[in-house]
């Protein structure tokens, strides 16, 4: 990567995301150690007329956090602040890791509701964007925020809740970095308790016929359609009793490392080369999978590591549309020339009461397609969104996709309330940049 030189005579070094898609070259990057630290350098950065974005780890596809004027690495700003058993909350700083997050609370005997499939993000980071995993009752992690503390343009230091500035925290939740720079969030957690994951292959029209009656059965259920077969596999996790009995170290080792990262990088890896072998691998890879079923703690069960690196798109839909634009998808993807390698994923979250949140306002089902890093994504994508947005689709805000303000007033019924409390406290757009501009407007 290269470097440039700042305008304070340090170097700043060119920021590239995860999946290497997103470039941006800063004027300066700032790595406050305190809460105090941030306010100066966003204070700084306006008076220089500079803008200011936050990043974390770069797990977002879309260029949310790239700016050409002050990036700030929040990772010095980490840690769990406080305990509150007797409200069942954690306060945390916003740079710390998921990952960090989820080992510290189960050390304490506590844990998040629902998580995502990725533990590698910024707690800021990954509830910023709508980051979510799969439930029939539980949501997404911005849902599971009780309040937040947020660096406002002008460098002062907010704090929101349901209590306090309740209208900044109806959004500020999943701010996509437009609101203000997060530095502490409050969660709700509960005592540590165990799930029992059951995985089993089944065939896409009994997974899809049978839909309603999974998601009304299991308290988190999702399913992976894998292209150019009528094959999926499931995955529904329970809460149980325990004790725990996690996977094998041989088997676990054989389903987590070696198909789903190690076997897989190198199908992928060929698939690149020689497209035309994918359908074939695929009808393979998707009948190498077993039925197994294992139980511990929640953070083991619901996240697993993603050592092959790729781009994705996924959008949200009203829950009753799911079925019907997969199966549109599916027979997309079979009378068309593509070769697609990813499995489809596709997992549920309840309606929640975020302004911006994918499933504000309505039970949603969400479809997310992927590809390789290094492949020619924009064919598939670009079909695919289609669909979705035939069905009133809105993209996951950290995910690949084509849409704008305009469609976004559509299929927000709280857009506005969102875009006038940006105008109120951010006028001059210090936390602006490309993207926002086009997704929220200038």
């Amino acid at each position: 990567m290269g470097t440039a030189t700042a305008r304070n005579g340090s170097t700043a070094t060119a920021w590239r995301n995860w999946a290497g898609n997103v470039t941006a070259t800063p004027t300066r990057v700032v790595a406050p150690a305190s809460v105090g630290e941030l306010q100066e350098a966003v204070r700084r950065a306006a008076e220089d007329g500079l803008r200011v974005k936050a990043v974390g780890t770069g797990h977002s596809f879309t260029a949310a956090a790239a700016t050409d004027g002050v990036l700030v690495r929040p990772q010095a700003l980490a840690g769990i602040r406080s305990i509150d058993r007797a409200a069942g909350t954690v306060t945390v700083a916003a740079g710390t890791a998921l990952k960090d997050l989820n080992r510290a609370l189960a050390a304490e005997g506590l844990s998040l509701t629902n998580m995502g499939d990725i533990m590698e993000q910024t707690v800021s980071g990954a509830t910023s964007t709508g980051t979510h995993g799969t439930g029939r009752d539980s949501a997404s992690i911005a849902a599971q925020i009780r309040s937040l503390e947020l660096v406002t343009a002008d460098g002062e230091l907010l704090v929101c809740s349901e209590k306090e500035n309740p209208e900044v925290f109806a959004a500020a939740r999943v701010g996509i970095g437009a609101l203000g720079i997060v530095t502490a969030i409050t969660f709700a957690v509960e005592p540590l308790f165990f799930l029992t994951a059951r995985e089993e292959p089944m065939g896409f029209d009994r997974v899809t016929a049978e839909f309603e009656e999974h998601f009304a059965e299991n308290e988190h259920f999702e399913f992976y359609w894998f292209p150019h077969t009528g094959n999926c596999n499931t995955k529904r996790n329970n809460r149980s009793q325990g004790p725990a009995a996690p996977p094998g170290p041989v088997s676990g080792w054989i389903e987590d490392e070696l198909l789903s990262n190690g076997l897989f990088q190198a199908v992928n890896t060929l698939g690149r080369a020689v497209p035309a072998t994918i359908p074939s691998i695929a009808r393979v890879a998707s009948r190498a999978l077993s039925a197994r079923t294992y139980t511990d703690i929640p953070y083991k069960v619901f996240t697993s590591p993603r050592r092959v690196r790729f781009v994705e798109m996924e959008y949200a839909l009203p829950r009753a549309a799911v079925v019907g634009a997969l199966r549109e998808l599916r027979a997309m993807v079979d009378r068309s020339r593509l070769r697609i390698s990813f499995p489809v994923e596709v997992r549920t979250a309840p309606a929640d009461d975020i302004a911006l949140s994918t499933a504000s306002g309505r039970d949603t089902a969400y479809i997310a397609v992927h590809m390789y890093r290094g492949t020619p994504y924009q064919a598939y994508f670009t079909a695919a969104e289609h669909i979705f947005t035939a069905h009133g689709g809105r993209p996951h805000w950290g995910k690949v996709h084509t849409r704008d303000a305009e469609y976004f007033s559509r299929v927000y019924p709280r857009f506005g309330e969102f875009t006038a409390l940006r105008d109120r406290l951010d006028p001059n757009r210090v936390f602006g940049n490309d993207y926002l501009r086009r997704v929220l407007g200038a």
